[in-house]
């Protein structure tokens, strides 16, 4: 009998567009391929409403001229997180569809930050992907940061402030911005797919790339820019044991990787992360390779990641100095074109993905999460009366 899968997708995020390309490639086009799988997809609208209709297995349901008009004619559907997950279509005419498991793909905001994760976790099903708290430390840049650093994983030098922040004590902050060695990126620290992302060279430009990202986010970060730069990023699954795709380098035509390079450059027909414009494997020399895949392993293990990740790096061409940038939980497209230059197929891929989230459901149900006392027998109070 197969297994109805839910895969998560949309939602309230400014990354809502690629989460429906991850989604689809290859996520739930692999898990039909196997044969092995009911797919139910639930698509969250960017107004928060929940659907689900297998008509919307076929990305090209998305890309209709008229798909604002068709989904209204959807009716919305309830979820139900009570010993497990239950689809419903309210009504007359009621319908229930029991999940066994869920593939997350939401990028962003409510979802790779560990919000959906925390639901799932409520709901006590399996889920592929990292849990709720690597999901949410890796979903902010500072903390990521922080953690690693104390591991004594190299990163470069930075600064972060809030809205608060920015707002109460600019020119201190302008003064610390000042010192770090220029130019400078400014990043929302909650956000991916490069959005409002800017390299700035002067410091004329400072204050509106702080702007812009405080735009999309309430926490920002300073860092200072690797110049000469060799960026590279190395895909990972696994739980304990882990397993490394090919180092890879983006060839962008740009300062950074932005998120045109990432989605857009190859032309109508990439179909979600943009695969023309990189370099697989990486033309490093081996020993700077063997460090990277020791960095990408050891941060991997310290945020606690598990089932999938990307750990991304730069590099100072001259020195070959190494830092660990960011890590991302729910790589585009799971960066299903690296897995392929390995031999690993997109069916292989969820395959191997939705058999480590059910190790480590199992794994979890040995955790003895309730404790039983007499506390309340003997709290005091006041009574009730009637």
């Amino acid at each position: 009998m197969k297994k109805n899968i839910a895969v998560i997708f949309g939602g309230r995020s400014a990354e809502h567009d690629v989460s429906i390309i991850t989604a689809h490639t290859p996520i739930i086009q692999s898990l039909l391929a196997t044969g092995m799988f009911d797919v139910w997809p639930i698509y969250i609208a960017k107004d928060g409403s929940w659907y689900s209709d297998q008509v919307m297995n076929d990305i090209s349901y998305f890309k209709q001229d008229n798909f604002e008009t068709n989904l209204s004619k959807q009716k919305k559907v309830q979820i139900m997180f009570d010993k497990g997950l239950k689809i419903i279509w309210p009504g007359i005419r009621s319908r229930i569809i029991q999940i066994d498991m869920a593939f997350p793909a939401m990028h962003g905001t409510f979802g790779e930050d560990g919000s959906l994760m925390g639901l799932l976790r409520m709901a006590d099903i399996p889920f592929v992907g990292c849990d709720l708290f690597a999901s949410a430390v890796a979903m902010d840049k500072v903390l990521t940061k922080q953690i690693i650093s104390t591991e004594n994983i190299p990163i470069v030098p930075y600064i972060w402030f809030t809205r608060n922040d920015w707002e109460t004590k600019k020119d201190i902050l302008k003064e610390k911005i000042s010192k770090l060695k220029w130019p400078v990126f400014v990043k929302p620290v909650h956000l991916g797919s490069s959005i409002a992302i800017a390299k700035v060279k002067q410091n004329s430009a400072l204050e509106n790339a702080i702007e812009v990202a405080l735009h999309y986010d309430d926490k920002v970060l300073v860092e200072e820019s690797i110049e000469n730069l060799i960026e590279v990023t190395l895909p990972i699954i696994g739980n304990d044991e882990l397993q490394l795709a090919a180092i890879e380098r983006p060839l962008n035509k740009t300062d950074f990787f932005d998120f045109n390079d990432k989605y857009l450059s190859g032309g109508k027909k990439s179909g979600g992360v943009n695969s023309q414009y990189s370099e697989i494997p990486a033309n490093i020399d081996q020993e700077l390779a063997k460090q990277i895949e020791e960095l990408g392993k050891r941060t991997y293990h310290a945020l606690g990641c598990s089932g999938i990740a990307r750990v991304d790096f730069l590099i100072e061409g001259a020195t070959k100095h190494v830092y660990v940038n960011e890590v991302n939980t729910l790589p585009g497209s799971l960066y299903q074109h690296n897995w392929k230059k390995i031999g690993v197929s997109g069916v292989d891929l969820v395959k191997k993905l939705v058999n480590l989230a059910e190790d480590r459901f199992a794994l979890n149900k040995k955790i003895t999460y309730t404790f039983h006392s007499d506390i309340l027998k003997k709290v005091g109070g006041q009574k009730i009366s009637e």
